[in-house]
């Protein structure tokens, strides 16, 4: 039996058949996941759309409101169930299935209380925000919808903890019909409460939070009674508490590493607001965000492939398989922003009247989306390798790189050249684009330099309690 599984990984290694085996196996995951993330997004795409129509002061106070609960609150769950693709898809592929719902209830236990201290910070927006400068009326509307933000924060530990659970098993056709649902049911619901009730902009906030219970009921209801968790959905109660150290040990690190690349884009808005022609500096950074973000769910979704794919081919003991995953999600997160790139260069003259039809707004965003090009390719490679860090289990070392490049080079790079070198705008997305830079170039030689049969001794240590042999990726079954 080992003799098989060697030959098909020797295979998978060195023919042109493994690689597109891999790729098949990649895109299978990173196309839903695409379409997962695109779903959750839309949430407050659509809320921001709907509440719109009430006028300036509840959209800005929506925008704000928002923008700081992400920093503050959904930033830190987001990261912190990241651990999740580590322990989950490691144990999946060790074919310790009891351990997946172990660690998948663990991270929920672990992240409720966390939501408490972040539901206080809330609740009191509205006067740290008048602390930070923010205009008082703006900040009084912004606290309002986060109070009322809060049933959403309190699903969101299920919610990440459930998607990373059926993530690291490959079905991601439950999540993404979930996710559409609470769409579909978001939209009418939203509506109503913001325009028939006298919720106002609450009404948007209240429509979200029930959107993701539905999208966490939805799951449970699967996990419960789908026969594809049957195995996975066990736990010890005992082994529940005696992992939080473990999980923690993978999501803190995990957390920096996605709240350090956030925070330095939310930097850049407040670094521009300082500049004389603020209104069209921040203007035109929010639109090259939205544009970057809006991307960014592609190179996600090949992110969560590769985080998968790495941690249960080491899981189940297969360096080589592991490599060749690492490869062939390298490739596709090469030549799909080199697309993206070539369309936004070719239609950067028109790109800006899909935002504004202010001629400076859109003269603007076609000066600096030659910089949006490379952002988007170094961006794209960045996930990819932040997805292998995370399947592999070095979100420590992701969390030291994201630091040194964002922070003692990007930001401080981004200062420079507009403040110094008067570049405006411009300066301060061209030092981002170097921070992106350093991080995918440091990820890459990381990644490049990893060995890959000790991270796979590592991951089975970790789900066994006992090394593999080298077997230039054959399975070693634990006696």
């Amino acid at each position: 039996m080992e003799e098989a599984l060697l030959s098909r990984n020797v295979e998978r290694r060195i023919t042109w058949s493994g690689f597109t085996e891999e790729l098949k196996a990649v895109s299978y995951m990173a196309v839903p996941m695409v379409a997962v993330s695109v779903s959750q997004y839309l949430l407050q795409v659509i809320s921001v759309i709907i509440v719109g129509h009430l006028g300036q002061l509840p959209l800005s106070g929506i925008a704000l409101g928002f923008s700081f609960a992400n920093v503050t609150g959904f930033s830190f769950i987001f990261g912190i169930s990241g651990a999740l693709e580590t322990l989950c898809g490691q144990a999946y592929g060790a074919q310790q299935y009891q351990k997946i719902g172990t660690y998948t209830y663990c991270s929920i236990l672990s992240l409720f209380p966390i939501c408490i201290p972040i539901s206080v910070i809330w609740i009191f927006m509205d006067k740290l925000l008048v602390l930070l400068g923010q205009n008082p009326e703006i900040a009084m509307e912004a606290g309002r919808y986060a109070i009322w933000l809060i049933p959403a924060l309190l699903a969101y530990p299920i919610l990440q903890s459930l998607v990373r659970y059926l993530q690291c098993q490959s079905l991601v056709l439950p999540m993404f019909l979930s996710s559409f649902a609470a769409v579909l049911l978001h939209i009418p619901l939203c509506w109503i409460l913001t325009y028939k009730t006298s919720m106002g902009m609450t009404g948007a906030a209240l429509s979200t939070g029930i959107a993701l219970w539905f999208n966490v009921a939805l799951l449970v209801v699967y996990m419960r009674y789908s026969s594809a968790c049957e195995k996975s959905r066990a736990f010890v109660s005992k082994d529940v508490f005696s992992c939080v150290n473990e999980f923690f040990s993978y999501g803190v690190p995990s957390a920096v590493m996605v709240c350090l690349e956030w925070w330095s884009f939310e930097l850049l808005i407040l670094l521009s607001g300082l500049l004389p022609d603020s209104m069209l500096e921040t203007s035109v950074l929010s639109i090259c965000i939205t544009i970057t973000a809006l991307h960014f769910f592609v190179p996600y979704g090949i992110s969560a492939a590769a985080s998968t794919r790495v941690s249960n081919e080491l899981g189940a003991g297969n360096p080589e398989a592991a490599r060749l995953s690492v490869i062939v999600a390298t490739v596709i997160g090469l030549i799909e922003p080199i697309m993206v790139a070539i369309v936004f260069f070719s239609w950067r003259h028109i790109f800006g009247y899909i935002f504004s039809n202010e001629e400076t707004v859109v003269k603007y965003i076609a000066q600096i989306i030659p910089l949006l090009c490379i952002s988007v390719f170094m961006d794209s490679l960045q996930a990819v390798l932040s997805g292998v860090a995370r399947g592999t289990g070095w979100q420590h070392i992701g969390a030291y790189v994201n630091l040194g490049a964002y922070y003692f080079v990007g930001i401080p790079v981004a200062a420079l050249l507009c403040f110094v070198a008067n570049l405006r705008g411009k300066g301060l997305w061209a030092g981002i684009v170097c921070g992106t830079t350093v991080q995918a170039l440091v990820l890459a030689l990381v990644t490049a330099s990893t060995n890959w049969q000790k991270q796979a001794n590592n991951a089975r240590e970790r789900m066994l309690e006992k090394p593999i042999a080298a077997n230039n990726g054959a399975v070693c079954r634990s006696s």
